[in-house]
């Protein structure tokens, strides 16, 4: 629900905005740079990167910025009160334990998909881990499994919202970009209550997900597994991942 307009600090938005600027693409930022991402002034971004700086957010080699260990203080205030990646992890790391693969729970976040929960403790070949797959893990949502996932259960009407004048990227030469197309995609998984993505992220990586609901029938996230083209063909998704996946968000429902 929008607050009212005197309730908004927009000072308080411009230096979120500027800590949110920072990311893979971009990790050391100047005022220009920031400026150019955030939409405000040079010399606004400026005083917002001194104070952010000053806070102990970021560090600075006087001309760039970049993010401090300070800002995980965020990430670890919610992992330890947030109920929903405590309830998910030991399915997780039970999963994890019984099949050797690597499990994520993941939630929207705009045109993101959050990890929010991950299994531990796998012990698995460097070449079967998909990169950037760890906790806070930001992943663009049209082009993973779990992201499709979680749009395909937004309102038809909340999805054509999210999709409207959003540039879908192309990650590699799998991604599905077409607006038009990417419906379709997202009607099928709709129909299907799961999706496979094949190479959509990451050339060679392939993933499961399947949406985790409440009782009262509220997606709060998807859950999936990764693996490489043969570990996730689609005879042995059928007989052993689907089902394994299914069962599990059917046991989690009742906790979430």
């Amino acid at each position: 629900m929008p607050i009212a307009k005197a309730d908004y600090i927009e000072g308080l938005a411009k230096g979120l905005a500027v800590l949110e600027a920072f990311d893979t693409e971009r990790q050391r930022l100047n005022a220009t740079l920031a400026a150019q991402r955030t939409g405000i002034t040079r010399a606004a971004a400026r005083r917002h990167l001194l104070t952010l700086a000053e806070l102990g957010y970021l560090d600075s080699d006087g001309s760039h910025y970049w993010l401090s260990a300070r800002v995980l203080r965020f990430a670890g205030s919610y992992m330890a009160t947030s109920r929903l990646p405590r309830t998910l992890q030991p399915t997780l790391n039970r999963l994890a334990a019984q099949t050797e693969a690597s499990f994520s729970a993941v939630v929207l976040d705009g045109g993101e998909g959050v990890i929010v929960a991950r299994s531990a403790g796998v012990l698995e070949p460097v070449r079967h881990v998909a990169h950037g797959l760890h906790l806070g893990a930001r992943l663009p949502a049209h082009a993973t499994s779990t992201g499709r996932v979680l749009l395909a259960n937004l309102s038809k009407e909340d999805f054509e919202q999210w999709l409207k004048g959003r540039e879908l990227a192309r990650i590699t030469p799998q991604t599905e970009v077409g607006p038009s197309a990417f419906r379709k995609l997202i009607a099928q998984v709709r129909r299907d209550d799961y999706c496979l993505a094949r190479q959509a992220h990451e050339l060679g990586i392939h993933a499961l997900a399947v949406p985790l609901r409440t009782m009262q029938g509220q997606t709060l996230a998807a859950l999936n597994v990764v693996g490489t083209a043969e570990q996730l063909g689609d005879a042995v998704v059928q007989r052993k991942w689907l089902p394994l996946l299914l069962e599990a968000a059917r046991e989690l429902r009742p906790l979430l």
